[in-house]
């Protein structure tokens, strides 16, 4: 992350910050809470130790080492980094589910469930495209 990335409120960045910041797909996911389709985000295949960060704000979210595979098709994670998400409710397609949001910027990442692995039991299920990852020693 760079100081100018510590620099910005981004609570308080308009709808046309966001767009010049964002590719159109990021911004439908981070900022209109859309999902990409499963299977395509390249983060499935990462097997490399590092970070997941938030694409919106450089924000770590999670280890690499609490991503396993989820038969899902999207990155999944048991555990996010302390203090770098929120949840929400979420009622959207007729079904109650927990919104999982970065706690900077408030852009949705995906969402989480209870039938995750130990040692936790969730599944945080993340949208690839909201996070870019950032292998050790490149942080």
């Amino acid at each position: 992350m760079t100081a100018a990335t510590t620099d910005i409120d981004f609570r308080n960045l308009s709808d046309a910050e966001w767009r010049k910041r964002l590719t159109p797909v990021q911004y439908d996911i981070l900022r209109k809470h859309g999902t990409e389709r499963a299977g395509t985000s390249p983060l499935n295949q990462e097997k490399r130790k590092g970070i997941y960060a938030c694409a919106g704000c450089d924000l770590s979210l999670f280890d690499s080492a609490t991503k396993f595979e989820s038969g899902t098709g999207w990155p999944s994670f048991y555990e996010p980094l302390p203090n770098a998400v929120g949840t929400k409710s979420d009622r959207s397609f007729f079904m109650t589910r927990t919104e999982v949001h970065c706690s900077r910027c408030l852009g949705h990442q995906g969402h989480v469930f209870n039938d995750g692995p130990k040692p936790t039991g969730l599944r945080y299920c993340m949208n690839g495209i909201a996070m870019k990852f950032v292998p050790d020693g490149q942080g």
